[in-house]
């Protein structure tokens, strides 16, 4: 089947080596321009387009999908079938109705529409998630879906160990969905909740919190985001791998930051976050106790 790929995220480029190696290999790769990354802000192209270029498929990046100039390259591939995955751009009419979108969404639709679908899993301690393939219609994620793929969430699950495992599914799906041709059902509007995104906010960790809670919002931001705590001079201490406990004797109370012990440990409600993974401002990330011996050698 003639198909055109629309993505943008590493997630996407994964599910894209999947379409290629099918009998439905995209023949034209469209993905989001060139973008500032990093220290040093250099321009770098994003995932998909350096996946596209690696497999010899054909790449454009406008700076608009819905503009003339994309619409006619997509109309010269003529293609039976637009894939879609994690692209983070809206698409709008005539795209809509010129074509059959397909779409990769990692969450059991209609659980988790919308921008941050991983990360709002893991953060709400969902026990499973997994892969939707649904028709991009003018809703947010609202269209109909004809496949699912189910995948435990583990009590150890970071982003990018959950993410390896739903870009399989998610390429295995958008091709069998392509050889099979399954019927569409709609999704329950009553059971939908909004995958908002990461804001930085969200990035910070609030005391006034669960420890657990905590703990699965560090999973969730490692290892593309990131969370943090506050310091006392106002800096923030970035955490990557932390772990809830119960509060015991000598703990630091609700909303402190103890630099005492043998790791950073913030004080909660209830419980208290081991920080074991930590990396201060400016600076490369480290075990925790490394980060406490360095304060003290200072």
């Amino acid at each position: 089947m003639r198909t055109v790929y629309l993505g943008t995220s590493g997630f996407a480029a994964e599910v894209l080596r999947a379409l290629a190696g099918s009998a439905h290999r995209p023949s034209l790769v469209i993905t989001r321009p060139d973008r500032p990354r990093g220290r040093g802000r250099r321009l770098s192209p994003p995932p998909v387009a350096d996946v596209a270029r690696e497999l010899g498929i054909a790449v454009d990046q406008p700076p608009s999908v819905n503009e003339a100039p994309a619409l006619d390259r997509i109309a010269e591939a003529d293609p039976q079938v637009v894939c879609v995955c994690a692209f983070g751009a809206l698409i709008k009419e005539p795209l809509l109705s010129d074509y059959e979108l397909l779409n990769v969404h990692p969450s059991l639709l209609p659980r988790w529409r919308g921008a941050a679908p991983i990360e709002r899993a893991i953060m709400a301690g969902d026990g499973r998630t997994g892969v939707s393939i649904m028709r991009v219609t003018a809703g947010l994620d609202s269209g109909p879906v004809c496949l699912v793929g189910e995948e435990p969430i583990r009590a150890d699950d970071t982003y990018g160990t959950l993410a390896a495992r739903l870009q399989r599914i998610g390429g295995e799906l958008l091709v069998q969905a392509l050889d099979r041709r399954p019927a569409f059902h709609d999704q329950d509007d009553a059971a939908v909740t909004y995958a908002d995104k990461i804001a930085t906010g969200d990035r910070v960790l609030d005391p006034g919190r669960p420890a657990a809670e905590l703990e699965r919002v560090v999973r969730a931001l490692t290892p593309h985001v990131g969370a943090a705590v506050l310091l006392a001079d106002g800096d923030r201490l970035g955490v990557w791998q932390a772990r809830a406990r119960p509060s015991g004797a000598g703990d630091p109370a609700s909303g402190e930051l103890s630099l005492d012990g043998r790791l950073p440990t913030v004080g909660c409600t209830p419980g208290v976050l081991e920080l074991e993974v930590v990396q201060p401002a400016g600076r490369r990330q480290m075990p925790g106790d490394a980060f406490l011996r360095g304060l003290r050698r200072d």
